[in-house]
């Protein structure tokens, strides 16, 4: 791998360092100017003045800012997310299934959506400006247009409520036997896939068309290639760069933004735990799951522009 490729990754995985250092000093700095008291949301109204000067000593409230940031940041840089104060329960402990379920979640429609948007992409280039492309043009327009929590109860309302095929509320637990944790994730995972497939195709098709004008491909088409054949072989690979870029992102939002998807289908995941405990106004759960949704979403980033970089024959072959 030559020099410059090196250094371009490193600088993209240090700015990544850098941003979610500053991501962590605003995900902090926020849960800090919340309204309201916490040693006070902790034991209720009827809590005497001691006891809340006592708790507020014990949870560190009394300290500067500054030092409960870097408190903080020292525990997770060591694996300490802190004790839930709802709950009592620790954080890492608490997150570590939650977190899997999650990640479940997201790699079956991952699955699912990443070659379906790529293949429908491939077909609407193929037949550009005829009525295939116009179909499925239309359709993730349409698909694009509604928000999740729409998909979500139309899906539950058809297929759990009307036709009774799948659970409406998707319970799983540990032990629990692979093809009824399938069953469970169904809907939540058609959900996020209708979500996303659309951006992922309509990325695609316009990464593929952008290619297709150049003039490598229309040397190819004089060769008498097949339409299909010029796209799989000369067009798709010189767009597989932004293509990357943009399945990455979604691959992202998958695992950061499955917030309401969770709370429609009373999921047992990250989301559901942290609308759980801002309902509670747990400042630590809040904190952790906050910094963990956007070390997700950079270190995707990260892979994806490091793809890019990898990809991109310029900087793999410089002259």
């Amino acid at each position: 791998m030559s020099s410059p490729i090196l250094k371009l990754i490193a600088q993209r995985i240090a700015l990544g360092i850098l941003l979610l250092l500053a991501i962590s000093v605003l995900i902090f700095a926020g849960t800090q100017i919340l309204p309201g008291d916490v040693a006070q949301a902790i034991l209720g109204q009827s809590a005497t003045p001691e006891s809340l000067a006592n708790l507020r000593e014990q949870l560190g409230l009394n300290d500067p800012a500054y030092v409960r940031y870097f408190h903080w940041l020292g525990g997770v840089l060591t694996g300490d997310l802190g004790t839930a104060m709802s709950s009592g329960q620790d954080i890492a402990t608490s997150i570590k299934g939650r977190l899997w379920n999650t990640l479940f979640l997201a790699f079956w429609a991952a699955i699912v959506a990443v070659p379906l948007a790529i293949i429908l992409g491939l077909i609407a280039v193929r037949y550009r400006n005829g009525w295939v492309d116009k179909l499925i043009s239309g359709l993730a327009l349409a698909s694009t247009s509604f928000p999740e929590f729409f998909i979500g109860y139309v899906l539950v309302y058809f297929f759990a409520v009307k036709w009774q095929i799948f659970p409406g509320i998707s319970t799983v637990y540990d032990g629990m036997p692979f093809g009824e944790r399938m069953q469970a994730i169904a809907l939540p995972a058609t959900a996020l896939t209708l979500v996303v497939l659309a951006h992922m195709m309509r990325m695609t098709r316009a990464a593929i068309l952008n290619v297709m004008q150049s003039a490598y491909v229309e040397t190819a088409e004089l060769k008498g290639l097949s339409a299909f054949a010029v796209i799989r072989k000369h067009a798709f690979p010189n767009a597989i760069a932004p293509i990357i870029n943009v399945v990455m992102l979604n691959l992202a939002y998958l695992i950061v933004g499955v917030v309401v998807v969770e709370v429609i289908f009373v999921y047992p995941g990250m989301g559901q735990y942290l609308v759980d405990h801002v309902t509670k106004r747990d400042v630590p759960v809040v904190q952790a799951v906050g910094l963990i949704f956007a070390a997700v979403y950079i270190s995707l980033n990260i892979i994806a522009d490091i793809a890019a970089i990898i990809a991109n024959p310029r900087l793999r072959h410089p002259k």
